[in-house]
């Protein structure tokens, strides 16, 4: 019996679409990184890329459970002597929420350039509506 190596070019990239709308920060980030890697295909290889790109509309309607919003700190540094920013997760998801499950996600993805390429296969938008209806996505229910 030999292993099945899958190669760059063998890899079907698929579009999908997820509504973000009333779900939990933490469960959606964590299927999406699944779903970015490629862990829910038969052709997983983890050195390669074979997930999928994924398209989040509604991200201004994702909740966080308990106290999050405002005990839930989120730290960014300038690179200077005491530029260290303090936002927390209520302020960020009013200002950015694309940027709060953008966070989420990439923490869950391999931290090297694997992981980078993974994540510009993330996109996510504010409200409804996506430019990406020429990649004709499936809406997926997660």
């Amino acid at each position: 019996m030999k292993t099945f190596n899958v190669k760059k070019e063998e890899v079907i990239k698929d579009w999908c679409v997820v509504d973000g709308q009333g779900k939990i920060l933490g469960r959606l980030a964590s299927e999406i990184a699944s779903r970015l890697r490629g862990k829910h295909k038969p052709i997983y290889t983890p050195h390669l890329d074979t997930g999928d790109f994924i398209i989040v509309v509604n991200a201004e309607k994702i909740r966080l459970t308990g106290n999050k919003l405002a005990n839930k700190i989120y730290y960014r540094h300038s690179g200077y002597p005491g530029g260290l920013t303090e936002t927390t997760a209520g302020k960020l998801l009013q200002e950015k929420p694309e940027d709060v499950l953008k966070i989420a996600v990439r923490g869950m993805l391999p931290k090297n350039t694997l992981g980078r390429a993974m994540l510009k296969k993330l996109k996510i938008y504010k409200g409804p509506e996506h430019p990406h209806d020429a990649q004709c996505p499936r809406v997926l229910e997660l």
